[in-house]
């Protein structure tokens, strides 16, 4: 499974990154205003950090002005993955941008299956169902992520599952279970899987034992 982080946060993403945890990035205009930066100069020093795919998303909503920012975006550096809305405008543009500008994209906003099938069949790189907004509605985001996953595999579609809206570490071990192909989550869930109250209770007793042998190493 790949873990993307959903910040534009260049201090999160660079200590991410560093601990060797990260393969790809997702913004959104939200998290853009939130970092307090342009989308241009933001997405860029994200993409001088990490490697991999980094979602960058447009904000038209026809066709003719979507393909006008993906061509801005597709500029800024060749890991953008441009990022486009589940409509039909943003399916239109995600067939032309793949087959076109030969570019990587994140159709967002998935809230059913039958989207996930149009956006495979439009040729994305990744889906991404939000599956904390579905769980917000009293429903269970991760049979979205089920669903997904047996129509991608009973077609052989290679567009990845990126679960988002992720809240919970719970939220990445379903995902993980029924095999969905990435992750995006805020920068404290991706820290805290590492939590564990028996690997503290371990650790301080390790430590205690070795504080009494009086010994050092090195």
């Amino acid at each position: 499974m790949k873990f993307f982080v959903d910040t534009a946060d260049i201090k999160d993403i660079r200590e991410l990154n560093d601990l060797g945890l990260l393969d790809g990035v997702t913004t959104n205009p939200s998290l853009i205003l939130k970092s307090g930066g342009k989308i241009a100069d933001v997405t860029k020093q994200i993409c001088d950090i990490v490697q991999g795919p980094v979602s960058a998303e447009v904000v038209a909503t026809e066709y003719k002005d979507m393909m006008a920012e993906a061509e801005v975006l597709a500029k800024i550096a060749p890991n953008v993955c441009i990022k486009v809305p589940l409509t039909l405008d943003g399916l239109k543009a995600c067939k032309t941008i793949r087959t076109q500008m030969n570019r990587m994209v994140n159709v967002t906003l998935c809230f059913s299956a039958n989207q996930a099938l149009l956006a495979a069949k439009a040729g994305a790189s990744f889906i991404s169902p939000f599956v904390g907004r579905i769980d917000d509605t009293g429903s269970d985001g991760m049979e979205l992520i089920q669903e997904i996953r047996q129509i991608y595999d009973n077609y052989d579609y290679q567009t990845e599952i990126l679960t988002a809206s992720v809240r919970t570490v719970n939220h990445v071990k379903q995902a993980a279970l029924i095999g969905a192909d990435v992750i995006t989550a805020p920068p404290a869930t991706l820290k805290a899987l590492v939590n564990h109250p028996l690997t503290d209770k371990g650790l301080a007793a390790f430590l205690a034992d070795w504080a009494k042998t009086g010994q050092k190493i090195g």
